[in-house]
């Protein structure tokens, strides 16, 4: 399928790793222009370069810290004239109510949460102005999985999703689509990480990590690239109607739970 994307840019933050380098080369390899963002400019050089190697297209990468107001708008300045914005930077950290400190929930949603709310606030008036453009956050299943231990998270992402529906329900009217993408396990390094410490915590032993995968849909977890080829898509005009709307990709988990 022709997405017609070539000649587009767009700009994907935590673009350097997991999810966010799979939309950036799978974009790519649409034919967009794309600029990656993340704090660390060695992975930044990796992705920039890796991409390079298989696309014919304009890869600039910034490293900033987008928990920072200042350098979200210095990005918007520098970049006024994207197409297609990937919000994606942030991870929080697992943990229940009484085992997550203030200063760990706020450090936390300083880049998740208000990152994206910044992000948008910043882009969306420069895409105002040209009556076009894709707004897409991704986010996370967390949101409807409501896990008591991952419950910064939870409500990190039920608050994003909100806040993507509010904004994406009139945005239509600016020429602007706004929509979530939330996926569940997602086969990257992260992912490995916290299945290595849960094996070692429950199973003894970290080379055990593999039997977590089990119990999940199809044995495994996504693919970053399974997550960026529905981002792509949904930034194309072969989605031009879709808008407000949360795109949950995990193989059934959050249908399961809103089953309780």
């Amino acid at each position: 399928m022709d997405l017609k994307l070539t000649g587009k840019t767009a700009l994907i933050t935590g673009g350097s790793k997991g999810i966010g380098r799979a939309t950036a080369g799978i974009l790519a390899g649409e034919g967009c222009n794309v600029i990656i963002v993340s704090r660390t400019a060695d992975d930044l050089a990796a992705a920039k370069s890796a991409i390079a190697q298989k696309s014919n297209v304009r890869v600039d990468t910034v490293a900033a810290d987008l928990s920072d107001s200042k350098k979200v708008n210095q990005l918007a300045r520098d970049y006024p004239d994207i197409d297609i914005l990937v919000n994606n930077a942030g991870a929080i950290p697992g943990g229940n109510l009484l085992s997550v400190d203030e200063a760990t929930w706020r450090k936390a949603w300083e880049l998740k949460v208000f990152g994206y709310v910044n992000m948008c606030r910043a882009f969306y008036a420069l895409m105002q102005k040209r009556k076009r453009g894709v707004i897409i956050n991704v986010i996370g299943n967390a949101a409807v999985t409501h896990d008591p231990e991952y419950i910064c998270g939870v409500t990190g992402n039920a608050a994003l999703c909100a806040f993507t529906q509010s904004l994406g329900s009139a945005s239509a009217k600016d020429g602007i689509r706004v929509v979530a993408i939330n996926p569940g396990p997602v086969a990257t390094d992260r992912l490995v990480t916290l299945l290595k410490r849960k094996a070692r915590d429950r199973l003894g032993s970290e080379d055990n990590w593999k039997d977590l995968l089990k119990p999940m849909p199809f044995g495994r977890g996504a693919s970053a690239e399974e997550i960026g080829a529905a981002i792509a898509f949904i930034a194309s005009e072969q989605s031009g109607y879709t808008s407000g709307s949360i795109v949950t990709i995990d193989g059934g988990l959050s249908a399961a739970a809103q089953a309780f």
